[in-house]
This record gives C-alpha cells, sequence and structure tokens, in this order.
C-alpha cells in the first residue's frame, strides 16, 4: 500500500483541512493517508479548543487513514523543531511523500532551503526576535521573505527533510480560503482555523460555522464544551506555578533564559489578568508564540532534558480507518520506532512521562479524561 503523509494541528478540523487531504490523496495516488497531528497543546503553546481524541476522530471522519500524535516534546516548539519532529515521524513509519499547505506553492522550498544558512550564534541580539532577524538574512540571501505561516512550515519541513538519510518528496499545494490570521467568517466555506475558533469560543455556538466545518466537527462545537487557548484556569494555575516556585527551580524550565524567570515571576506578582500578564513580559527579543511556549513548559514543568531534540520517539498512534490498519499490519514490524497503542503505569512514568504530565493538564482543564481510558479510534471505512 502506498501511503502519503500531512502534518496538521486540526485545531479545530475545518473544510480546508478536508481539502488538503482530499489534495494529498489525488496529488499522489496514495491508498492511505497517514496525519501527524499535535496533540492537547500546538505550537503556539495554547491548548487545542477540542482534545486530541476528538480532533483525530474528525480527521478520521474525513479522510485520514491513520493518525499519530506528535509528541509534546516536537508539537510545542518552534516552527523548525516542530516540523522536524513530524518529519522523524513520517520516515520512520516509511511515508515516501509528505503534502502540505503553503501560500506560495510554486515556491522550491527545498532550494530555498539549501541555500539559506543558519547561524543561531549570528542572531545573538536583544534587540529584535530570531524570526525578523532570520527574515532580514534569508531576504538578503535569496529575495524570498518567509512571512506567512504555512510558508515557514514549508521551509522547516525542507530543512529537516535534508537531514534525514532517506528524506521524503516535499509536494506543496495552495492553501484556499482565508488567509492563515484572518478572523473573519468566509461565506464560501473556507474560513480559517482563528476565525472558526473566535466564532466559537464567542459563545455563538455554531453560528456561521456550519458551512465551514464537517459534519463532525459541527457537532463537537454544538454539544462539547470548546476550550479557549489560555482560558482563566489555565492562567491561575501558571500564576500559582509562578508565584510558587522558588527561582532556582524556575530557571530549569526549558527555554528560560536570559532573565526570563524573573521577568515572569515579577508579572505574575503584580498581574491579575493573562492578557495583562503577557502584555507585561513582552519585549522585541521574544514573539508572543515564544512567551506562551515558555508559560506552557512551566505549567508542566519541561526540563531540558525532556524538551531537547535527540530523546527517546515513538508512535502514538490516535485512530485508523479500515485502510489505516492494514497499512499498519502490512508495514509495523518495519517501523522505526515503537508503537504505542495503550496507555500504562510504566509508559507513565519512563517514555510518555511529559505526555502524560500535559494530559493531565488538559484534562483538568476540561474535565475529559484523557490517556488511560482511551485506545485508539477505530472507523471502518471499507
Amino acid at each position: 500500500m502506498q501511503a502519503v503523509g500531512v502534518v496538521a494541528e486540526y485545531n479545530p478540523f475545518h473544510n480546508g483541512h478536508r481539502y488538503h487531504l482530499q489534495r494529498a490523496r489525488a496529488v499522489t495516488g496514495a491508498d492511505v493517508v497517514i496525519a501527524v497531528m499535535s496533540g492537547n497543546f500546538v505550537q503556539r503553546g495554547e491548548a487545542a479548543i477540542f482534545n486530541k481524541w476528538q480532533r483525530a476522530s474528525e480527521a478520521l471522519h474525513n479522510g485520514a487513514d491513520l493518525v499519530v500524535e506528535l509528541p509534546f516534546h516536537w508539537a510545542v516548539q518552534p516552527a523548525h523543531l516542530f516540523a522536524q519532529g513530524a518529519l522523524l515521524l513520517l520516515s520512520a513509519m516509511q511515508v515516501p511523500t509528505l503534502v502540505f499547505g503553503a501560500e506560495h506553492e510554486q515556491t522550491d522550498f527545498a532550494a530555498l532551503a539549501h541555500a539559506t544558512v543558519n547561524d543561531s550564534q549570528a542572531f545573538k541580539t536583544f534587540n529584535e526576535t530570531y524570526a525578523t532577524l532570520f527574515n532580514a538574512q534569508l531576504e538578503s540571501q535569496t529575495g524570498f521573505r518567509l512571512d506567512q505561516p504555512n510558508d515557514i512550515l514549508g521551509y522547516g519541513y525542507a530543512v529537516a527533510n535534508s537531514k534525514l538519510s532517506s528524506p521524503l518528496r516535499l509536494v506543496p499545494v495552495a492553501r484556499v480560503g482565508s488567509e492563515y490570521h484572518d478572523v473573519q467568517m468566509n461565506p464560501r466555506g473556507f474560513s480559517s482555523a482563528t476565525a472558526i475558533r473566535q466564532t466559537v469560543l464567542g459563545h455563538q455556538r455554531g453560528v456561521n460555522v456550519a458551512a465551514n466545518v464537517p459534519s463532525e466537527t459541527f457537532a463537537d462545537i454544538r454539544h462539547l464544551t470548546p476550550l479557549k487557548g489560555w482560558s482563566p484556569k489555565m492562567w491561575a494555575l501558571l500564576r500559582h506555578t509562578l508565584l510558587m516556585m522558588p527561582i532556582a527551580s524556575l530557571h530549569q524550565i526549558y527555554q528560560m533564559s536570559e532573565g526570563l524567570d524573573y521577568r515572569l515571576k515579577e508579572a505574575a506578582e503584580t498581574q491579575a489578568n493573562w492578557d495583562d500578564f503577557l502584555a507585561a513580559i513582552k519585549t522585541k527579543r521574544y514573539t508572543y508564540s515564544r512567551l506562551q511556549r515558555v508559560c506552557l513548559y512551566a505549567l508542566v514543568h519541561a526540563l531540558d532534558d525532556e524538551m531537547i531534540p535527540g530523546q527517546t520517539d515513538y508512535l502514538r498512534l490516535l485512530g485508523f480507518t479500515s485502510a489505516g490498519q492494514q497499512y499498519l499490519n502490512a508495514h509495523k514490524k518495519t517501523f522505526g520506532l515503537p508503537i504505542v497503542t495503550r496507555f500504562d503505569q510504566t509508559l507513565k512514568k519512563t517514555t510518555l512521562n511529559l505526555d502524560y504530565r500535559a494530559g493531565m493538564l488538559y484534562e483538568m482543564l476540561s474535565g475529559q479524561a484523557q490517556d488511560f481510558r482511551h485506545d485508539p479510534i477505530r472507523i471502518d471505512n471499507k
């Protein structure tokens, strides 16, 4: 069976995602579409609107055949590490092709990655963010500027792919409908996830949403309680953590560098709500996404040796269709990483301990049981 891979957050799953899955199958002729999906927390350091099981189910009903969770230590990282983790998992599953959305699908991302030199030491300055400095260098070298989210990820995929011993074929497809950060609902049925989240979380309970999402997602919107990216409860937990944790312990949190620990602790003492806290810690040096990720790291007490690339990876199966199960049966013995189908006490204490802590945080926020009470979702699509 021929497989094609996609990488997504599905936050939530919408018509554009369904189109992406359809295009991935069409342009490659694949029998099976494998999605590597973020778990309960997404790349910008926020809680997903619905838990990973709900989002995996939405995907499996709308074109995906196999959904694998991108581990926390990859999912809540900058774009280049997010891309690296996803490519490693697809490579381990012997997927030959990645199809990804792009704002400029005609761009030769592999050539762009090859033409640039990413020297992190060159960006050691306190006056601008890494992204700003990197883009200035990229534009000076190639004339191209990475300022669209999917293009940035496409570049990340190309860089990560170049480091694999057996690189995948990268196939960009045009993003359709609204722009990534567009907050207005699109009457043609292709609104951004941002617009859909804002509408749903604005307590409109599906107004103007039905035409923009598959029926499974709409059912979740209507009948389940969506979770805000940084809810008052999540902020309260973070504030308590920052106030109670000694500065020496806070300093050990992943990416807590250059006095950021003191800055966060001081702001937690003086700011009563999340938006004011975030504004108080913002500087030109750090993007909002970077700050949100660091705050999430603090909430789950993520340390360097748990987050830096190179630790043990695994294939956490969230669900599969009949076709996905056939692919697993045919290839799982030659996968390059161990498959995890059921959570147990050993995994809780070892390989998946960080994912367990993240899952418990989401369970506290949502009241929805996560890892221990779930087996992979099975959908018969014969």
